[in-house]
């Protein structure tokens, strides 16, 4: 029980890192997307794409961490149903 409650409170603290750094990564990506609208080049194109890929592998690792975060308290209410019916 201990080992889970030590996970979850990992997982919520990488989870607010998450956050902050998948802001920057939409922020930039939409960005770099007005600049290839604008410039109208392949250069600024190319880089639009990887700015939007990037903050798109963000989005997915943020939700992996969601899940895992959902599965952790699933499995500590779990447990801590069995503790309370034992008693």
């Amino acid at each position: 029980m201990s080992q889970n409650a030590a996970r979850l409170k990992s997982l919520r603290a990488e989870l607010a890192q998450i956050d902050e750094q998948l802001a920057v990564f939409a922020d930039d990506a939409d960005d770099t997307a007005i600049r290839a609208l604008v410039s109208e080049t392949p250069g600024a194109a190319h880089e639009a794409n990887d700015a939007r890929k990037h903050a798109d592998a963000m989005r997915r690792h943020r939700q992996h961490v969601v899940e895992t975060i959902g599965d952790l308290e699933r499995k500590q209410d779990e447990l801590l149903d069995k503790l309370t019916s034992k008693s």
